[in-house]
């Protein structure tokens, strides 16, 4: 599912509400430094890592409008969430266009919270980072407490070990959410499956380091590229997600 729309919605979002969707991805292909065995957006095509990103000026012409259209009819939504087709963070002017979006949204918008989905991937280069922390919320990817399950579920493109993700996440010292899909089944001939006990304990230590404000888990909702994968019950995922409150860090399940 690719989203053909630069801005899109507002749609009602399992965790951030009424939410008015911000693609700074192609419309027509999916540009991400991860390869998710579950990304409703499909599979990573490596031949179109590097392709044209939606100009900056685009963007923020499409944002104006639309944010203009939205004060106008009083369907004020909850968040303005960057996600679309892709990892946000890659395109080249994300750090500008984070900043174009805070004016717009005081403009227009005042009091509606800018959240940005990421895989982390980015969090080394000193520009993404510092605009991450300009918006109200960072919602960033945490799939496994394991580097075998983590190259197994998300698949990044980099050869960056586990813990380096784990270490460019907590110097946000706190201030961000984490979000975890939790799945089972077996892809390319091996069983994946970051539900398990040992799995989880190692998460949640790793849960411990980062000290999230809260950490939103849910898993699959739409159909994935990757077939024979299993949708976890909201029964084990309130296990799970009381696991964490145990723990003494603010969860969710959704």
């Amino acid at each position: 599912m690719l989203f053909n729309e630069i801005v899109f919605g507002p749609i009602m979002s399992r965790r951030f509400g009424k939410s008015l969707g911000i693609n700074l991805l192609p419309l027509d292909n999916k540009i991400c430094n991860f390869n998710c065995i579950y990304c409703e957006c499909g599979w990573t095509d490596l031949r179109e890592v590097n392709s044209k990103f939606t100009s900056r000026e685009l963007v923020v012409k499409a944002m104006s409008e639309r944010f203009f259209e939205i004060k106008k009819s009083n369907d004020i939504p909850d968040s303005i969430t960057f996600a679309g087709n892709g990892e946000p963070t890659m395109h080249p002017d994300f750090a500008a266009i984070i900043d174009h979006t805070i004016r717009l949204r005081d403009e227009f918008l005042p009091g509606v919270k800018i959240v940005v989905l990421s895989n982390s991937a980015l969090l080394g280069n000193q520009v993404v980072f510092n605009a991450l922390n300009k918006v109200d919320a960072r919602v960033m990817k945490l799939d496994a407490g394991t580097e075998a399950q983590f190259v197994k579920i998300d698949q990044p493109l980099s050869r960056r070990k586990f813990r380096w993700y784990i270490d460019r996440l907590k110097e946000f010292k706190g201030n961000l959410y984490i979000q975890t899909l939790f799945l089972r089944g077996r892809v390319n001939n091996e069983n994946v499956d970051n539900t398990k006990e040992s799995e989880i304990i190692a998460w949640i230590n790793i849960l411990k380091e980062i000290n999230p404000i809260m950490v939103m888990i849910y898993s699959i909702d739409r159909e994935t590229p990757a077939k024979g994968l299993e949708k976890i019950s909201n029964l084990e995922l309130e296990g799970i997600c009381q696991k964490v409150i145990d723990a003494g860090i603010p969860a969710k399940y959704f």
